[in-house]
């Protein structure tokens, strides 16, 4: 290729055996032989700090040194992409469409299937993202040589869109390269969870993802008590559908926003995600379970994420269900903006730092107590602002 290069340092995880101590320290310290006989094998060989692993790799002049998944608003771009001094002609453009474990399939342009491991080094690269490939994303892959069954990725491009949430202090993407997610909630069984709907109205907001909000499970309750939700979320901007899988409600207005772009459908174990989809397209087959009659939860049943191509046009990401999720990537202080109607009532508070949690003449304060901001979504922020885990998924 035709781009300049240059050598970058980049940063890579920690050697995982811990440092062994020397021993007899003690001993040693009275040994009063010369300094000129002691052992060269003595002297230091690991540098100083934390980070002990780091390598020169060649990339464009005009990329920044960051590494994958720390970068931009998806989050995923990777500008010190690992590269070497190799042929990159051999290699071939593609999407990640599943992930089994370590093998990742990915599909090209053209049609063809491959599946494929993932480079050593964008591995080790010390990112913060618990999956350096996630669903959806674009890479650049070389395809199995010698008689081999398998690739190797080699490059990943920056991500436009994502679904990410918090998972034992790693960042886990969801889907990748997305414009839209469904945020399915069922109305029973396991029964709704409106916390659980913000936290992913606010992922959808850093993630620069479309939400719409996806009520489910409409034939097994009186859908009237529940009216206030949809009036809700509908006054806040968000698209809001009810549902039901067994009657039919719902499932053509889903199919037609299905149609445009790419779409991840996400929520709580045991909403019914995967029945939804085997409705609107006949012949999926996907694997659905029932709640567990013990702990009133959804069971896991889809494992593992799939770019699905739908027959009417678009393509839609089938997620796992999930019982917790935690927000990603949004400090306490910028978490005001991921709620649309604290918006108008922010420049109106006494203090320009303000918190929104316990200052006086606090105007987003004053709108929840006039009911002009909901209760339930300002619990929610209280939640969020102090990272408490919203208990019951």
């Amino acid at each position: 290729m035709a781009n300049k290069k240059k050598k970058v340092r980049i940063d890579l995880k920690k050697n995982r055996q811990k440092r062994t101590r020397a021993n007899d320290l003690t001993r040693a310290f009275g040994d009063e032989k010369p300094a000129s006989s002691e052992s060269i094998a003595g002297e230091r060989v690991r540098p100083k700090g934390e980070m002990s692993r780091r390598r020169t790799i060649m990339t464009d002049v005009n990329e920044a040194p960051s590494p994958p998944g720390g970068g931009g608003a998806g989050g995923g771009g990777e500008g010190a992409s690992g590269r070497r001094a190799v042929d990159e002609s051999a290699w071939v453009a593609g999407r990640v469409v599943r992930i089994h474990g370590l093998l990742n399939v990915v599909d090209t342009d053209d049609g063809r299937s491959f599946p494929c491991h993932v480079r050593r080094l964008l591995k080790s690269m010390a990112i913060d993202g618990r999956n350096v490939v996630a669903v959806g994303d674009r890479v650049w892959f070389r395809p199995p040589e010698g008689g081999g069954e398998e690739g190797v990725i080699e490059r990943v491009e920056a991500r436009s869109g994502v679904v990410t949430r918090g998972y034992r202090g790693r960042r886990h993407v969801l889907a990748a390269n997305v414009d839209s997610v469904f945020i399915v909630s069922a109305l029973a069984e396991p029964g709704l969870k409106i916390s659980l709907i913000d936290r992913y109205l606010a992922a959808a907001e850093v993630g620069g993802v479309r939400p719409v909000i996806v009520l489910n499970k409409a034939d097994l309750v009186d859908v009237a008590p529940y009216q206030w939700v949809v009036g809700l979320y509908t006054q806040l901007g968000y698209e809001t559908i009810v549902t039901s899988a067994p009657d039919g409600r719902g499932i053509d207005r889903l199919r037609g926003l299905l149609r445009k772009g790419v779409t991840a459908i996400s929520g709580q174990s045991g909403v019914g995600k995967s029945s939804l989809l085997n409705v609107i397209q006949p012949g999926l087959n996907l694997r659905v379970n029932e709640v567990s009659d013990w702990t009133s939860k959804g069971k896991h049943t889809t494992t593992t994420a799939e770019l699905i191509r739908l027959n009417d046009g678009g393509y839609v990401v089938d997620t796992p269900g999930l019982r917790q999720f935690e927000l990603w990537g949004v400090l306490p202080a910028e978490l005001e903006g991921c709620f649309v109607e604290f918006r108008p009532f922010i420049p109106l508070c006494r203090f320009p730092d303000c918190s929104h949690t316990h200052e006086n003449r606090c105007a987003v304060k004053d709108a929840v107590y006039w009911g002009w901001i909901h209760a339930g979504r300002y619990e929610s922020y209280l939640k969020l602002y102090h990272q408490k885990p919203d208990e019951g998924f």
